[in-house]
């Protein structure tokens, strides 16, 4: 069937659902969703039961839209928007999403902006056709979040033509046949770093994550594969999170011939945005040559579909993807395929944390169906078991207050997305409680503007913290404590000044950034600590580091320069990101439904097998550990 055929049968059944007094005046394929638009909105507005029902007659994502006809142009819009609302609402922004015809309102009062029982909104609506949607002003302003918006604004009609392409794509003549499904281990298997897996069918190939591996310098997954050749034949790539082991080959992929959707949570694409360009930034002032420039990054944005978790939406012919929590950073998502109708279904984890942390939820492990599961294994191994959130707390209390009370200088080399913020809500807790000395905490690096797209994300946290920041005033991200260091003379003023103070720096696993900084100035002393709260992969320098040598060698201005390293090196367990082993071998253990084979990656290569190993022993499902290019037939 032709996607023009296609069309025509949607029509006819638009036609049937809707009551011959609605005006339906276009129906479009825009990426995985019907679009309908209507000069009677009112009628859908008022209707819910009408919405589900045509979603469920055209197993499809359907959006009602008001025809372009009956939308304001956007400056007269935000005129009236701005006449409408009272003053003391207080706006902050006003941005119009054309993909959806919905206009969103920032204010520091959203009760004003919304009006009582909803009467100023449906002012806006009657008044300028379009959608009024009302956000709180988020606490910190996010330079990324805000220049994103901007730049989809200024190629509303390129993403108009992609969502249309794409909606033909997902829309293709499938041909009949034996239908069967692989996977294949890009990257990030048996090793941490540059994690990709292929899903293949009949129909569709489908990329999951294309990461980079840091600490080497070829560090990109095995994407010359035939299984991938050429990249214009994959139909989508989804993303678990936006750590740059799982997102930072992306825009390389734009680069050699992909073009397609990119399907992950919105603070998954703006996090990824963020470290991205910091990479190309990184790799710049370090000489190196990066495998992709910015434009590549803003081609990935402009190709991002971003989804909320718990939505299902058909990312190929055959192939249809619900994205859940992962509990391991802003955004960080469990994939779940559903694969033809019925046929098969897969879960990949990415990373996950199946806990309850300062920041988020724990992982979900409940899917309607499940056969296969692909998991992380970053600590499977026997002796991964790391103490709880509170013992973290306790121990980085008692080593930060030993190191302030000699008068010394605590560093601490973080992640810019996850373990910061976890370690910053500590601090500050500890700080505001009397429990350690009250002392400038510096935020260098990434760190603040990360920090920002949280606040602009509320929904993803847990409830405890959003109450913290929007309701009770005491936002803890916001306290004097936090200094943001903007330049480098303020750097260099921290580094020479001899009071005693904390500083988290990027990058994590002292691969580079402003951390280095720091360290070459402070090694030298006893007076000093270094302390690790994240994962060191093999081979970094964080991890050659914590194995406790005597004598490391930095580049200081591209010369070599050896420090004796006298700094206190402690390894602070229990704020990691990831589950340990018990976690890991729990959310099996209590998955609905429970897989009938589990395959284990992103782990070094020994725990990968360990906890394979385990998984068998203890539940009898097929397990198995594959190296990297392994392709295994799951249906």
């Amino acid at each position: 069937m032709s996607l023009e055929d296609i069309l025509s049968s949607a029509r006819d059944i638009v036609r049937k659902v809707v009551p011959d007094t609605v005006e339906i005046t276009d129906i479009e394929f825009e990426g995985p969703t019907v679009v309908i638009y209507t000069k009677n909105i009112d009628v859908f507005a008022e209707n819910n039961d009408l919405v589900r029902q045509l979603a469920q007659s055209l197993r499809k994502r359907v959006t009602i839209r008001p025809d372009p006809s009956l939308l304001s142009p956007q400056d007269e819009a935000e005129k009236v928007i701005k006449e409408i609302i009272p003053a003391e609402a207080q706006i902050t922004n006003i941005y119009f999403e054309t993909d959806s015809g919905e206009v969103t309102i920032e204010a520091l009062s959203p009760g004003l902006v919304i009006g009582r029982h909803g009467s100023v909104l449906n002012e806006i609506k009657k008044k300028i056709g379009w959608a009024p949607k009302v956000v709180r002003t988020p606490p910190i302003a996010s330079k990324t979040v805000e220049e994103i918006r901007q730049y989809l604004r200024t190629v509303r009609e390129e993403r108009a033509s992609f969502l249309k392409t794409v909606g033909r794509r997902l829309n293709r003549e499938v041909a009949s046949g034996e239908s069967w499904v692989r996977v294949t281990s890009l990257g990030g298997y048996r090793q941490v770093g540059r994690s990709a897996t292929l899903l293949s069918t009949r129909e569709s190939k489908v990329l999951i994550d294309c990461g980079v591996l840091i600490s080497e310098e070829n560090g990109s997954p095995y994407l010359s594969a035939p299984e991938v050749m050429p990249l214009d034949s994959i139909d989508a790539v989804v993303l678990t999170h936006a750590h740059l082991d799982h997102c930072g080959i992306v825009p390389a992929l734009f680069k050699y011939g992909y073009n397609g959707p990119i399907y992950c949570t919105a603070p998954t694409r703006d996090l990824a945005a963020l470290l991205q360009l910091d990479f190309i930034k990184v790799a710049y002032g370090e000489a190196r040559k990066s495998p992709f420039d910015s434009s590549n990054v803003r081609q990935a944005v402009l190709n991002t579909i971003p989804l909320r978790y718990g939505e299902t939406t058909d990312i190929a012919p055959d192939i249809r993807l619900t994205l859940q929590n992962a509990g391991h950073i802003l955004g960080s998502s469990v994939c779940h395929f559903h694969i033809g109708d019925g046929l098969y279904n897969v879960a990949i984890t990415g990373d996950i944390k199946f806990e309850k942390t300062w920041l988020f939820n724990p992982a979900v492990n409940k899917f309607p169906r499940l056969e296969t599961l692909i998991m992380e294994s970053t600590y499977g191994g026997y002796h991964d078991v790391q103490p709880s959130r509170h013992d973290a707390s306790t121990q980085l209390r008692e080593q930060v207050d030993r190191v302030l009370r000699r008068g010394g200088r605590v560093l601490v080399p973080v992640f810019a997305v996850g373990r910061s913020q976890e370690v910053m809500l500590v601090l500050e807790d500890l700080m505001r409680s009397g429990r350690i000395p009250e002392v400038p905490i510096y935020l260098d690096g990434m760190i603040w503007e990360a920090t920002a797209i949280h606040t602009a994300y509320p929904e993803y946290l847990n409830s405890q913290l959003r109450t913290q920041i929007f309701q009770t005033g005491e936002n803890p991200f916001l306290s004097p404590v936090f200094k943001r260091v903007e330049t480098s003379e303020m750097r260099s003023n921290i580094i020479d000044d001899p009071e005693p103070c904390i500083v988290l720096a990027t990058s994590g696993m002292m691969s580079g950034g402003p951390v280095i900084e720091y360290f070459k100035h402070w090694a030298d002393s006893p007076n000093h600590a270094l302390l690790f709260v994240g994962f060191q992969s093999e081979n970094s320098f964080g991890r050659k580091i914590q194995r406790g040598v005597g004598e490391v060698t930095v580049h200081d201005r591209g010369n070599p320069l050896n420090l004796q390293l006298k700094m206190d090196v402690e390894t602070i367990d229990g704020f990691s990101g990831h589950s340990d082993r018990l976690q890991l071998l729990s959310y099996v253990g209590t998955m609905e439904p429970r897989p009938e084979r589990v395959i284990v990656g992103h782990g070094e290569e020994y725990k990968c097998a360990d906890l394979a190993s385990s998984l068998y022993k203890k539940f009898g499902m097929e397990t198995r550990a594959p190296m990297n290019l392994e392709t295994i037939r799951l249906k």
